[in-house]
Formats: C-alpha cells, sequence, structure tokens
C-alpha cells in the first residue's frame, strides 16, 4: 500500500498524538482531575480519532475504490473493505 507508505510519518505522528492524549486521560483520571477538563481531553482524543479515521478513508477511497486502473472486482473489493470498517466505527 504506497499510499500508506508515502504518508506514514505524518500517520505516526497522529497515532503519537492521539497516544499522548490517552496518557493525558490517564495522568487526569489517577490525579483525580475535575471531571469537565478530563471530558474535555476525552472529546479531544474523538476529535483526533475522527482526523485519523478521515485520512485513511479518504486515501482509502482514492486507491481502492476510485484509482482508474482498477478492475471491477478490485474497486467492489474496496467499497466492501470501506463499508465494513465504517459499519464499526459507527458503532
Amino acid at each position: 500500500m504506497s499510499h500508506i507508505h508515502e504518508h506514514k510519518d505524518e500517520l505516526l505522528n497522529r497515532v503519537r498524538r492521539i497516544a499522548g492524549q490517552v496518557q493525558a486521560v490517564e495522568k487526569a483520571l489517577e490525579g483525580d482531575a475535575d471531571c469537565a477538563k478530563t471530558l474535555h481531553l476525552v472529546a479531544a482524543i474523538r476529535g483526533a480519532v475522527n482526523g485519523l479515521m478521515e485520512q485513511f478513508i479518504e486515501a482509502h477511497t482514492r486507491e481502492h475504490v476510485a484509482h482508474p486502473d482498477l478492475s471491477d472486482e478490485q474497486r467492489a473489493q474496496g467499497a466492501e473493505d470501506l463499508l465494513q470498517a465504517i459499519r464499526r466505527y459507527s458503532k
């Protein structure tokens, strides 16, 4: 998957930021932080994960559904993979 490899550093940076945000929630819980502060930290994680998911959805759609060199079978498989991921994510 060259499209992932091309953006590997950017994706890893996003994942590392999310990991840092999760650690911040852990520290907030351990330190008995204010509920509102912790709530905002969790909301920030959700936003960051949504951004990461959007980036993957866009890349997958461009490379595995809409790419002009794909066969109908490859396109159908790419669409099915995307739909399965969206269904899981939506739960």
